[in-house]
């Protein structure tokens, strides 16, 4: 992979930044993203933020090497402290990191979301976490996808601010509001897959002397749950 040539993860995630978008890549490893997005005049400016000197020395070098230096900014920087004023930044993606750290990327520098139109974030685990924090700070989730990259499953979730309360159901929160509507072949392959994983797991307890009753209590609810989801 590189600039001119990304993952697919890293393609459904491009496809959600509007045009002419100023943006913050947070945790850009080689900042292939932004760099693909400038190459292909999606984007006017970018700030290709990293944490680990490695990284961002991986980012200088194919910043560099594209001749990108005049339109992306790469900055060694914990989260959105990578973001300054002045950048003007509208779009923020954050892609490639589990859901608890980018809930405690966004909630350690909230001020620096003021003026953000759009958040499009790739979480690897926590999915469901990252919508509720979304909900929680008036964020409307306005698109989703889903795609298996390298055997991996990942979820990506599309949100602006709004002006009125958000509100999702349970449901929502688990599955997606958009996921669970539209159903495509990934979504259905990822939870049939959980069912099955749950039902063998109820299985081991069949055989178990000694059952435990809430476990599997649990478990024959989010197997009813995931069935009727996927009617």
């Amino acid at each position: 992979m590189d600039a001119r040539h990304l993952s697919d993860r890293l393609i459904k995630v491009a496809k959600f930044v509007p045009k002419d978008a100023r943006l913050a890549d947070i945790g850009s490893d080689h900042a292939y993203l932004p760099a693909y997005l400038a190459i292909n005049k999606i984007i006017s400016y970018a700030v290709a933020g990293e944490v680990a000197k490695g990284p961002y020395e991986n980012a200088v070098t194919e910043i560099n090497t594209e001749r990108l230096d005049h339109m992306i900014m790469p900055r060694l920087a914990n989260g959105l402290k990578a973001i300054k004023m002045d950048d003007n930044i509208d779009t923020i993606t954050i892609a490639g990191m589990g859901g608890p750290l980018i809930r405690d990327i966004f909630n350690a520098d909230l001020e620096k979301l003021a003026g953000v139109r759009r958040l499009i974030i790739q979480p690897n685990v926590g999915q469901e976490l990252i919508r509720e924090w979304l909900m929680n700070h008036s964020y409307q989730i306005i698109d989703e996808d889903i795609v298996e990259d390298d055997h991996h499953v990942y979820e990506i979730i599309v949100a602006e601010k709004v002006s009125n309360k958000v509100g999702y159901s349970s449901l929502d929160l688990k599955y997606g509001p958009n996921l669970r509507i539209e159903q495509n072949e990934v979504f259905k392959a990822k939870w049939q897959h959980q069912m099955a994983k749950k039902r063998e797991v109820l299985k081991h307890f069949a055989a178990a002397n000694e059952v435990p009753i809430d476990k599997k209590k649990v478990l024959e609810i989010d197997i009813k749950e995931i069935e009727e989801m996927l009617k």
